[in-house]
C-alpha cells in the first residue's frame, strides 16, 4: 500500500515506514482554526474559575475545592494536551518517542483525575442532600483537600502502570516512523475501561439516583409548605438542590463526552488505534463545557468574573467581597 504512494505524500520520502502527509486544504485549516479557538476559550474560562475560587474567601467551600481541582485538570488539558493534538492532526509531527509517551501520560492522568473528581462531586452532593445534618462535620475542607490530593497521586501512579509496557518497547510500538500514538493492549484497555469508566459511572449513577429521589421529596415539601419551621428548612436545602442540579448536568456532559472515547475498548479494539479524531476532540472539549456550565448556572461565577474583568480584584480587601 505504501509503495503505491508518491514520494511527495510521505513525511520522509526515502522511508517506506514514513507516515503519510495529509494535504492542507481550506477545510483542514478551518477545522484547525476552530479547534485553536476552542483551546484558547478552554484556557481562558478555566483560568477564570481557578482565580475565582482561589481569590474569594466566600468560595472556599469543600464543593468548590473539588471544582477547583477539576478546573486545574481542564486547564492542563487546554495548555498541553489540546495544542499537541491540534499540531499533530493531519500533519507530519516530528517529536521524540519519549515526548510522545509523556504527552499521552499527561492526557491519561488528567482523564483519571477528572473521573475521580466527578466521583468526589457525586459523594459530596449525596452527603449534602441525603444526610445534611452530618455534612458539615463529615465533609470538611481539610478532608476534601486530602481526597483531591489522593485522587491526583493515584491517577499518576495508575497511568504509569498502564503505560509501563509501552515504555519498555518504545522503539517498536508505532507503525510509522513519526507517528505519535500509544497503543494500549486489549487487557490493559479492559482494565482501564472498568476502573475509569464502568466503575465510576456506576457509582455516579447510583449516588445521583438517590439524590434525585430525595430532591423529588424535597420538592413536594416545598409545594406544601406546611409550617414556617419546615419552610425555613426547605429554604436552606434549596441551594443544595440547585447545586446538585448544576453538578448533575456537569457529570452528564462528562459521561456523554467520555462514552465515544471508550467505544473501541467496549468493542474490543486497541484503545488509541480505534479512536477517531472526532471522538478524541469531543473528549477534550469536555474541558471547555465545564466552565460554560458554571457560567450558565452559577451566579457566583458570573459575579466573580465581573470583578476580575473590571480589575476590582486588584483592590485591597477584594478577597472578602460577597459573590454568593
Amino acid at each position: 500500500m505504501v509503495e503505491t504512494l508518491e514520494a511527495a505524500d510521505l513525511c520522509i520520502p526515502p522511508l517506506n515506514t514514513s507516515c503519510v502527509s495529509m494535504s492542507v486544504t481550506p477545510q483542514t485549516m478551518l477545522i484547525k482554526t476552530l479547534l485553536c479557538c476552542i483551546t484558547l476559550l478552554t484556557v481562558l474560562l478555566n483560568l477564570l474559575v481557578i482565580i475565582s475560587i482561589s481569590h474569594f474567601r466566600q468560595l472556599h467551600t469543600p464543593t468548590n475545592v473539588i471544582l477547583l481541582s477539576l478546573a486545574v485538570s481542564d486547564l492542563i488539558m487546554g495548555l498541553e494536551v489540546m495544542p499537541n493534538a491540534i499540531h499533530s492532526w493531519r500533519s507530519c509531527c516530528f517529536i521524540s518517542k519519549i515526548t510522545c509517551v509523556f504527552i499521552y501520560l499527561i492526557g491519561f492522568t488528567i482523564n483519571s483525575a477528572s473521573v475521580g473528581n466527578m466521583v468526589l462531586i457525586s459523594v459530596d452532593r449525596y452527603v449534602a442532600i441525603c444526610d445534611p445534618l452530618r455534612y458539615s462535620p463529615m465533609v470538611t475542607l481539610s478532608r476534601v483537600k486530602v481526597g483531591v490530593s489522593l485522587c491526583w497521586c493515584s491517577s499518576v501512579v495508575y497511568n504509569v502502570i498502564i503505560l509501563k509496557d509501552y515504555f519498555s518497547q518504545i522503539d517498536l510500538s508505532n507503525s510509522c516512523y513519526q507517528e505519535c500514538a500509544v497503543i494500549i493492549s486489549y487487557t490493559s484497555g479492559a482494565v482501564d475501561l472498568v476502573l475509569t469508566f464502568f466503575g465510576p459511572v456506576t457509582v455516579i449513577i447510583v449516588l445521583y439516583t438517590r439524590v434525585f429521589v430525595v430532591a423529588v421529596s424535597q420538592a413536594r415539601v416545598m409545594r406544601s409548605q406546611i409550617s414556617t419551621v419546615k419552610s425555613n428548612t426547605v429554604t436552606v436545602k434549596k441551594s443544595e438542590l440547585r447545586a446538585a442540579r448544576t453538578l448533575g448536568i456537569t457529570i452528564v456532559v462528562f459521561v456523554l463526552c467520555l462514552c465515544p472515547y471508550y467505544i473501541p475498548s467496549i468493542t474490543g479494539q486497541e484503545t488509541i488505534g480505534g479512536v477517531s479524531s472526532a471522538q478524541l476532540f469531543l473528549f477534550y472539549c469536555n474541558s471547555t463545557f465545564n466552565p460554560l456550565i458554571y457560567a450558565l448556572f452559577y451566579p457566583w461565577f458570573r459575579k466573580a468574573v465581573k470583578v476580575i474583568v473590571s480589575l476590582q480584584i486588584l483592590q485591597p480587601g477584594s478577597c472578602k467581597a460577597k459573590v454568593m
